[in-house]
This record gives structure tokens, sequence and C-alpha cells, in this order.
């Protein structure tokens, strides 16, 4: 198989790659970051190609996903992992272009990255495009408006995506981690339950993605939290979350 994944010098994306580097398949690796991604691909025991962008940059990565479709012929997997997570305040006024980057990072990246992909994916008649959103998405979390608003975002978006693509043989899974230890849950200044190693939960992602699961919450102990958390009425959520423990805001 072929696969191809944003965020890949770190954390989520540098699990997964190191999971479908060990089955044997040819990956495409995105990460801004070149030193990392660099070292990364010579720890993998496979074909690799990498490539330094900034997911941001629409030119750059789909550039990169089309050299990596003509050295390749062919992708049965697309991960949009690459993600960023910053405690936000509406009312204070340089927190503005953090939200900005949130969400360009986090949802307009995730089409950008999609996008090249499709029409190889509906002339192959296959293929797998996957969406990292997150437990933040289920509810709004206090100091977390633009993180918990972009991976709600997420969630929409491949809903809507899945919907559009089902009848070209094209299949969208979304992924909503919990706690998973990576550099972005390091900074959380609060306990995480049932937080997960990167690659355990690398190994139930690709499960979930080789079964084509349409929504699935990793670990299955935050599925219940989650479900329960859509269950509240909006009074009870609100004396539940208004004192919850904050993300930081970025200094």
């Amino acid at each position: 198989m072929a696969v191809f994944i944003t965020g890949a010098s770190s954390g989520i994306g540098q699990a997964l790659a190191k999971h479908y580097a060990a089955q044997g398949h040819v990956l495409g690796l995105v990460a801004r970051r070149a030193d990392r991604l660099e070292a990364l691909a010579t720890e993998l025991s496979a074909t690799v190609h990498t490539y330094a962008v900034d997911v941001r940059d629409r030119s750059a990565l789909h550039a990169a996903a089309h050299d990596f479709m003509s050295k390749v012929g062919r992708v049965d997997i697309v991960i949009a992992n690459a993600g960023v997570s910053a405690g936000t305040l509406t009312e204070c006024a340089e927190d503005f272009e953090v939200f900005k980057d949130i969400f360009d990072i986090n949802v307009i990246a995730m089409v950008a990255t999609f996008e090249p992909f499709v029409p190889l994916m509906a002339s192959q008649g296959q293929g797998v495009l996957v969406g990292i959103a997150s437990v933040a998405g289920v509810r709004g979390l206090p100091g977390a408006s633009a993180y918990s608003a972009s991976k709600s975002a997420v969630a929409t978006y491949c809903e809507s995506l899945r919907l559009e693509l089902k009848p070209k043989g094209i299949d969208v899974v979304t992924i909503a981690p919990g706690y998973v230890k990576s550099e972005m849950t390091a900074k959380n200044p609060y306990g995480m339950p049932f937080l997960l190693a990167a690659d355990e939960f690398a190994r139930r992602a690709a499960r979930s993605i080789a079964a084509k699961r349409r929504y699935v919450v990793i670990p299955w102990q935050m599925a219940i939290v989650a479900r329960l958390m859509k269950l509240l009425p909006a009074w009870l959520y609100d004396r539940l979350a208004m004192n919850a423990p904050r993300k930081p805001r970025r200094s």
C-alpha cells in the first residue's frame, strides 16, 4: 500500500509512519521541520518520500502530493494529521492570530491535503481519506475555543465528505483521539485520563482505518466520556465544565 501522512515528524503522525513502515508500505511523509523528517526517514525500513512543507502552503502541499502520486502510481490511504493546539481567549485581541493559525492548520490544510488525491482515488475506485479530529471537538471547552471549534469542524467536514465520496468508492474515516502522549499533550498542565502511548494509538487507529470505520474515538474509554458529554443538557454541561482546567495560551 501507499500511505501519505501530514504532520509526520512527531506525535501521532510519527507513530503512524512507524506503524505503516513496519508493515512494509510505501510512505509519503509531510512535515514542516525538515531535520526531524529526515531523521525519521532514516529510521524506517520502508520506501519513504519526504516533503518539508508547511501545510498552510496549499501550492507546496499539492506539489508534494502530485510528486508522491507520480512516483508511486497509486495511493491507498491519506491521513490528514497535521494539527496544533493552544489556549485562546476571545477577549484577548492578540489571540486572533492564534485562532486563525489553528483553523488554517487543523481545518483548511485538511481540505488542501485531500484535494489532490480525490481524482486518483476516484479513478482507482477505492481509497481512504482519514481526518484526525479530537474528543475536544465534542463540546466546547473553556479556554480552548479555537481548538474545540476546529476539531468540531473537522468531524463535520469529514462527515460531509464521506457522503460526497462514497459513490466514487472513496471511504472517509474520522478518528477522534483522547489524550495521546506527544509534544502537544506534554504542555497540558492538568491530569489526562486514559492517556495512551502514541505507538498504541497508531496500532488502534490503523485497525480502524483498515476496517473503514466512519467515526471512532480512541481509546474506547474516551468514547464513553464523549457519549456522555453529548447527552448532557446545556445547563448541566455548563455547570460541570465552566471551571475545567484550561490549555495554556501561547506566550
